[in-house]
């Protein structure tokens, strides 16, 4: 088990940093003010799964507060994704945690069955969780190749991990938004939220900043289903040009959901391209 390293010394430095009391982190945590108390003094460490939200409450990245050597087990993965072993019973519909509990302590595999309800409740590939399960039996299993990043926070952190240059303040990131939309849509505690991911949407406008923030296509920061909407409306307009109805559609706007300027400049120019070589699929190379 590949557990997180918890630094009592370091957890109170960064809550004073924030300028937050142990009575806030411990209310929205659900612990008692004693508990973060002893927690800083390193008397006692947080549980596994209390981490994700510590580390949320207090403005910092899981993997940058509270560090981990080494690829996770399946213990590691359900403390990742803020669950007790308990809860966990909930999310497969079984009665107890057993089947959980047994294959996190390398007695019992899990059932297929539960493999991708729990993938997904963890927010990890089939392929990852099985693979930690692996490491729950003692034996060495490695990591499946780098998945892309998927939510707004992991989008973040992966450019910010590999940003060219000095990295990105919260605040920085924020003027850089600010400065792209010409008004105060964000503050340095929302782009924080945003990146830690305790908040998990933002609007076109912030996406459309952070985009130009770290000089990334606008489709970077838009979700599968929207680029696979994109995409299908691009399709869909270059089939009309085949089919010969390009004039009733050429640079019709296709409404706010619709393809951004920069694609429809794009189309466009394609389509100039084919009716100046009276290509089919035009009016004038019919």
């Amino acid at each position: 088990m590949a557990a997180r390293a918890v630094d009592g010394q370091r957890i109170r430095a960064v809550r004073r940093s924030a300028d937050l009391t142990q009575d806030f982190v411990a209310a929205e945590l659900g612990v008692s003010p004693s508990a973060v108390a002893n927690w800083e003094k390193g008397t006692t460490a947080p549980d596994p799964w209390k981490l994700p939200a510590l580390a949320r409450t207090l403005g910092r990245d899981l993997d940058e507060l509270f560090p981990r050597q080494g690829p996770p087990d399946l213990g590691d993965l359900r403390g990742d994704a803020g669950f007790a072993q308990y809860e966990v019973a909930q999310i497969l519909g079984t009665k107890s945690e057993g089947p959980v509990a047994n294959a996190e302590r390398g007695k019992r595999r899990l059932s297929g069955k539960f493999v991708e309800p729990l993938a997904t409740a963890y927010r990890v590939s089939v392929e990852r969780l099985l693979a930690a399960q692996e490491r729950s039996f003692g034996l060495d299993a490695p990591e499946p190749d780098d998945e892309m990043p998927t939510t707004l926070a992991e989008k973040m952190k992966y450019l910010l991990d590999n940003h060219d240059g000095p990295a990105l303040s919260d605040a920085e990131i924020a003027e850089a938004v600010n400065r792209f939309a010409g008004a105060a849509v964000i503050s340095e505690a929302g782009v924080r939220d945003l990146r830690t991911g305790a908040v998990t949407e933002a609007s076109p406008v912030v996406l459309e900043g952070l985009s130009a923030a770290f000089g990334v296509t606008a489709l970077f920061f838009r979700s599968s289903e929207a680029v696979a909407q994109q995409v299908a409306e691009g399709l869909t307009l270059l089939a009309h040009v085949k089919s010969g109805t390009i004039r009733g559609l050429k640079g019709r706007q296709l409404g706010a959901e619709g393809l951004s300027d920069d694609v429809m400049a794009l189309i466009n120019g394609f389509v100039a391209e084919m009716e100046q070589k009276h290509l089919p699929g035009t009016d004038d190379g019919k």
